[in-house]
């Protein structure tokens, strides 16, 4: 196994899937044109390695810190310019993190701790802004003329230690910063963004049944025509970022928030929900539920048709009953997927191993499980789009045939 210390940087698009849902193909072909126009000359400029495109965003290496940081900050300015005098809801504008460490290497892609880090402090970045590690900040200080403002040590997703975290944003120095810029317009129906739940249990390692909760109402509400809902990794953003219900509204363009928390306690399971008005921060609703462990799509159903009720009491019942989803047979089967959520949604090659690995003893277990299905699908389909097999064909058919059987069993 190849090892080597690296500067990476992880950039992601906020708002991506608003940007999206407004306009597919014009977003796409601006997202194109800013690779070619801005960020390929400054990775050229600071020696910075493209390792890989990750739909809206993209993991970079570096030998040398100092370029690291040098070229994100110019990244971050160059990109406001080229947002000037667009309307706000076509500008394009990133997070960026960036962390020193030891990275393994797989032929022409890179993972582990070294590139997880980086991505979780793009995570805690504000729009516009850069966030580095204690080891960057080591490495640059004195060297540039910058002030850091130092978060203090910041616990992160999957990694033992806490990190030490320094930012730099729209109120440390930026010649051109855009999170100034106008709040995103609400869509025409009302808007709702599920951000991701406290885990409330005793064991962290339960952190993957409360995002899987959180994923379930998330598509459950989606399915609800009349609601306008966030897409699951835009709002996931804010899990390790603090932020005011207000911020995050004006960040995501939504008029409502929904938060709470999951406990699972052996047999048993509690959700505890509250909804949000993001303008006003006033508490609209709020709701607990809990019950057998055997409940959870009951719970999860009752949750669902409370907020939709909040939201919009003129909903129609019909409405509410097309959200349904068909629920599987098997606990076990939906605990397998519920593990290989945030493996699915990691854009690492690693990490989708282990994800089909899930996956495949869900669809074993219950073959005309959907989500199971389609999630694998989702899994091939990565694997022939960012080139993680030799055998690009037999993923694409995979992917296709796994996607033909979740449609004749939804």
């Amino acid at each position: 196994m190849e090892r080597r210390l690296a500067a990476i940087l992880v950039a992601d698009v906020v708002g991506y899937a608003r940007l999206i849902e407004a306009d597919e193909a014009g977003t796409l072909a601006a997202l194109k044109a800013r690779r070619r126009s801005v960020l390929e000359p400054l990775l050229a400029k600071y020696r910075g390695h493209l390792v890989k495109l990750m739909g809206d965003g993209a993991l970079v290496e570096f030998a040398s810190a100092v370029n690291a940081v040098q070229c994100a900050i110019e990244l971050q300015e160059e990109m406001d310019k080229a947002n000037s005098g667009l309307a706000p809801d076509k500008a394009i504008v990133l997070r960026i993190g960036i962390n020193l460490g030891d990275v393994v290497v797989e032929g022409s892609d890179l993972y582990g701790d070294g590139v997880n880090i980086a991505a979780r402090l793009e995570a805690m970045a504000e729009p516009g802004g850069i966030c580095i590690s204690g080891s960057i900040h080591e490495q640059v200080k004195g060297k540039m003329k910058l002030a850091f403002e130092d978060m203090g040590r910041q616990s992160v997703k999957n990694i033992g230690e806490p990190v030490q975290v320094f930012r730099l944003g729209q109120s440390l120095g930026f010649k051109h910063s855009s999170p100034s810029r106008e709040p995103l317009p609400l869509p025409e129906k009302p808007s709702v963004a599920v951000l991701p739940f406290a885990n409330m249990s005793d064991d962290p390692a339960q952190d993957y049944f409360a995002d899987g909760v959180v994923e379930e109402i998330t598509s459950a509400l989606s399915r609800v025509r009349s609601l306008f809902v966030i897409a699951r990794n835009s709002a996931f953003v804010y899990k390790a970022r603090p932020a005011s219900a207000q911020q995050i509204g004006r960040e995501l363009g939504v008029r409502y928030l929904i938060e709470g928390s999951v406990r699972k306690a052996g047999e048993r399971v509690r959700i505890t929900a509250q909804l949000i008005d993001a303008a006003t921060q006033n508490h609209l609703w709020a709701d607990r539920y809990e019950g057998a462990l055997s409940d959870i799509f009951d719970l999860q159903d009752r949750f669902t048709e409370s907020v939709v009720g909040a939201i919009q009491p003129s909903i129609l019942a019909a409405e509410i009953e097309r959200a349904r989803r068909k629920r599987p047979e098997s606990l076990v089967a939906h605990d397998y997927v519920l593990r290989a959520f945030p493996m699915v949604w990691s854009f690492s090659e690693h990490q989708n191993d282990s994800a089909m690995a899930l996956l495949d003893r869900a669809i074993s277990i219950e073959p005309t499980y959907a989500l199971a299905l389609s999630l694998s699908a989702w899994c091939h389909a990565q694997r022939a789009v960012y080139n993680w097999t030799d055998r690009l064909g037999e993923a694409r058919e995979a992917a296709l045939h796994l996607a033909a059987a979740r449609c004749s069993h939804q």
